[in-house]
């Protein structure tokens, strides 16, 4: 678990030094890259958002059916 969750904290600074290599080699306009940029982020908070809401429920149906009785 513990190795997975550096793994996962790896992607997360690659991709946040990736964007902003990216910000500063960028050819377009500011205000269109921005705008660009508002778009992803939304969308990538969109689909982060979604399948946290999944995990969850995912979760909360393995905790139901671990604490309901068991039949002998």
């Amino acid at each position: 678990m513990r190795r997975m969750f550096g793994f996962l904290i790896g992607i997360l600074v690659g991709a946040v030094v990736g964007s902003t290599v990216a910000l500063l080699l960028a050819p377009e306009s500011g205000e269109k890259l921005r705008g660009e940029i508002r778009e992803r982020g939304q969308g990538f908070m969109n689909e982060v958002s979604h399948a946290a809401d999944t995990r969850r429920i995912e979760l909360r149906g393995r905790l139901e059916s671990l604490r309901a009785p068991k039949a002998e």
